[in-house]
């Protein structure tokens, strides 16, 4: 899943992206608002964090303008104000939620990912696949109750091959949801690597992960 943070306050944009690359997230940081509009101009994302105070200008201004030219991507309005109005504000500007600062990580990382499922039409956290059990909240995957293990990015790939189940996700598709821009080192068939070791982890699960060359990957359960 790749989050934009909007935060003018390195310290807060810090913790907030280390805490969510920890939960397999993959983030990126503009500074200022000239900064979003250069990464979302270059890249889609699935959640865009965004605070209202920014030193060239005011969030909500530039979330009207997002809606105003029909991007629909969830957004998270951060505030330090705690007036009512200021909130309601930002809600019928397009906001999809808000947290007023100071808040806790672990509360910013469930709301996220709540405005991520709520975006691909699921409620829940929780998706059975065969004899899997993946829980996008937790992080956890199990298969006939046993915990799997695996690393932080398997379960992000999983995350994002679970939530388009019966779809073909393409190669580049997947690369987004799993590296930000500062992963420049890493080269996109990184994601062929990934997907063969996921398919160790889940040998024997009833899913399969079949390849469809020139288009991407597809995530099906089998009959066995």
């Amino acid at each position: 899943m790749r989050v934009l943070i909007v935060e003018d306050a390195a310290d807060v944009a810090d913790a907030i992206a280390a805490s969510l690359a920890r939960a397999g997230f993959a983030c990126d940081i503009a500074r200022a608002l000239a900064g979003a509009e250069t990464f979302l101009q270059a890249q889609a994302f699935d959640v865009i964090v965004l605070d209202i105070n920014l030193p060239d200008g005011d969030g909500r201004d530039f979330l009207r303008a997002m809606r105003r030219n029909g991007d629909r991507t969830p957004v998270l309005m951060l505030t330090a104000k705690f007036d009512v109005s200021t909130r309601v504000d930002a809600l019928d500007d397009g906001a999809d939620d808000y947290l007023v600062k100071p808040f806790d990580l672990r509360e910013l990382e469930a709301r996220i990912r709540v405005l991520a499922r709520r975006a691909i039409g699921m409620a829940d956290s929780q998706i059975a696949l065969g004899r899997l059990v993946l829980d996008m909240a937790g992080q956890t995957v199990r298969c006939d109750g046993k915990l799997v293990a695996m690393t932080r990015r398997e379960t992000a790939l999983l995350n994002l091959l679970a939530a388009h189940q019966g779809k073909i996700m393409s190669k580049e598709r997947l690369f987004e949801g799993l590296f930000s821009f500062d992963s420049a080192e890493v080269g996109i068939n990184t994601v062929e690597l990934y997907v063969g070791r996921l398919r160790k982890r889940l040998a024997g699960a009833g899913v399969t992960i079949e390849t469809h060359r020139g288009l991407g990957y597809r995530l099906d359960v089998v009959d066995e």
